[in-house]
């Protein structure tokens, strides 16, 4: 994992929200497909606003609330994503580059939220 700046993560958490505009979109228009979808793209677009909402924080324990909402909402993003290829709506190959990038999204935040707890001694 490379070393992120917060430009590159404001860019890149943009990015995998139209991602996850881009992936609804193709979707089958059944019923359980838009239920679904509706779902990962609620959780996949709101990570964009709670890292802009965690970067303007006013002090540590604002930044470790706001990031750990987006952990929530990356844990959710996976959940709903591999929904979709377990029960047969997309296949796994499909949405291989995205459930990556929601991995490592995620482990990126967790060392981030991680390192500002132990700055913070808790």
């Amino acid at each position: 994992m490379k070393s992120e700046n917060p430009q590159d993560l404001k860019v890149r958490t943009s990015e995998f929200a139209l991602q996850i505009i881009r992936m609804y979109v193709r979707l089958p228009k059944t019923t359980e497909a838009q239920v679904i979808g509706k779902q990962v793209l609620r959780s996949g677009t709101s990570v964009g606003a709670h890292y802009r909402e965690g970067h303007r924080a006013k002090s540590d324990a604002d930044v470790v609330s706001k990031f750990e909402g987006l952990l929530q909402e990356l844990d959710e993003t996976d959940y709903w994503l591999d929904l979709l290829v377990k029960a047969g709506i997309v296949p796994a190959k499909t949405l291989e580059p995205l459930i990556k990038e929601t991995n490592e999204l995620i482990a990126i935040f967790v060392t981030i939220v991680t390192k500002i707890k132990k700055r913070m001694g808790k």
